[in-house]
């Protein structure tokens, strides 16, 4: 498939000849091991995309793990419902996952909330593969979002690659956020591309504005904003650092972001005596992003692996010229005259940025305004769940396979060693639901007030209070 760069167009959902699509409101739960204390693009996609299905009149609960003492129910603005259960975290904020410890936990939120769709986020949260795994067993139509790109050859990637063969063999749609994404998901899932939709990340560009009086212009300042690990190429930055520093004395560094990489940057700034020029700023919330970006010129990106980078939006947002390696699906993101793309290597990121910046000093750059005016109209957060907002209405219409499709599928379609011990494990789950039901009947559960959607209560009581 040829590169395809600009605006990203949603893949709208196939229908069949005879395929009625209905417009309803939903009750949709979000789930993920990945929420709000903690920060990245998976955890504001999430937020973002709630509040604006919320604003469309529709139900939206959130579940995820507990974060430290933030444990319980909790909400949000505009009555977003989240709940932090009580399930331990394993590894990189992503819960242990045994298939059934979960299982009483997520029922009860889902008959509770009288949940018709589960969307779950990502391919690394196991608490999202469970509650696909339990949504089905309890007959309810599910959606996934994958937001990485995986490999093929190493043993983390295929055993991952596995498990999304398990969780998505017979899940009812299946978003990516880029071509490139959906690509590489349909080959590790061995889907039908027909159930898998393309719906691009979005930025608040109200909240990432330009401000040019924020620069010292007798500076170059370059920013990176990212976590500080492997896949995120912070050994490439640490190469480029001290080059381009030795050729430009008016270049500066401002680095956000934390993580184990940070060793490298920190070793670069003290071997080569660079501390004046290079600031670690170390994890910051978003609400202090744009201010770090606003005082930048050029915003470097330099990931071995993206399947979108919602960072080098945010980057445009304000203004700033971007450069970023050319991988996975970056360059369908931004226009070609907004970013300057480079091979994944220390020399073809310096002679970018080399580039960039001698058009800095010539000022034949445009202006943040300018640049800002064109990256606000081509992603919205109103945009991507309108076009979700699709997704829900096709697959409310679906069937949900019963047991024994069910076990048949997983056989068929993810081998014959593990679709037998999965098949095994759905039996499993199903006649634990059969215990839970009997011990907790569904119609003796207490049924939750809904905080947003057509019967909310939040903006209600505002209205009576004021």
């Amino acid at each position: 498939m040829g590169q395809r760069r600009g605006k990203i167009a949603v893949q709208a959902p196939s229908h069949g000849p005879t395929a009625e699509v209905s417009k309803k409101n939903h009750n949709i739960c979000m789930v993920s091991d990945f929420f709000y204390p903690n920060m990245g693009g998976v955890e504001s996609h999430i937020y973002q995309l709630s509040q604006c299905l919320i604003s469309m009149g529709h139900k939206v609960v959130i579940v995820t793990h507990a974060y430290g003492r933030r444990k319980g129910i909790r909400y949000l603005t505009n009555g977003l419902k989240v709940y932090y259960l009580p399930l331990q975290v394993m590894y990189n904020q992503s819960t242990a996952t045994t298939c059934f410890h979960s299982m009483p936990l997520l029922r009860c939120v889902f008959v509770r909330e009288r949940i018709t769709i589960v969307h779950s986020h990502s391919s690394f949260s196991a608490m999202g593969h469970d509650a696909l795994f339990h949504a089905k067993t309890l007959g309810l139509n599910t959606v996934f979002t994958d937001h990485s790109l995986f490999g093929f050859a190493d043993v983390s990637s295929v055993l991952t690659n596995k498990l999304l063969t398990i969780s998505l063999c017979d899940t009812n749609h299946i978003v990516c956020v880029s071509y490139t994404s959906k690509e590489n998901t349909v080959l590790r899932a061995a889907l039908n591309p027909e159930i898998v939709s393309v719906i691009p990340n979005a930025v608040a560009s109200t909240e990432f504005t330009p401000d040019p009086s924020q620069r010292q212009n007798d500076k170059i300042t370059i920013v990176v904003i990212s976590r500080l690990v492997y896949r995120k190429g912070i050994d490439l930055l640490g190469g480029i650092i001290p080059d381009l520093c030795h050729k430009y004395p008016e270049l500066h560094f401002l680095i956000g972001g934390e993580g184990p990489k940070r060793i490298v940057l920190e070793e670069v700034r003290e071997k080569y005596q660079l501390h004046d020029r290079v600031r670690l700023l170390g994890a910051l919330e978003h609400k202090d992003v744009r201010g770090v970006l606003v005082q930048g010129h050029i915003f470097l990106n330099t990931s071995l692996t993206e399947a979108f980078c919602m960072a080098i939006v945010e980057g445009a947002s304000c203004g700033l010229q971007v450069v970023s390696t050319r991988v996975g699906g970056i360059p369908e993101v931004l226009p070609e005259d907004l970013i300057t793309l480079c091979e994944p290597t220390v020399s073809s990121l310096c002679a970018g940025l080399e580039s960039v910046i001698a058009q800095q000093r010539s000022g034949a750059v445009p202006s943040p305004a300018s640049v800002h005016a064109r990256v606000r109209n081509l992603y919205t957060w109103k945009n991507v769940a309108e076009r979700t907002e699709k997704v829900y209405d096709r697959v409310a219409g679906e069937e949900v396979l019963p047991l024994d499709r069910r076990i048949h599928r997983l056989r068929t379609h993810c081998g014959s060693v593990a679709g037998t011990i999965f098949a095994f494990v759905a039996v499993l789950d199903f006649l634990f639901l059969l215990l839970l039901q009997w011990l907790v009947p569904d119609h003796v559960m207490d049924i939750a007030v809904d905080a947003s959607g057509p019967h909310e209560l939040w903006k209600r009581e505002q209205k009576t209070a004021g």
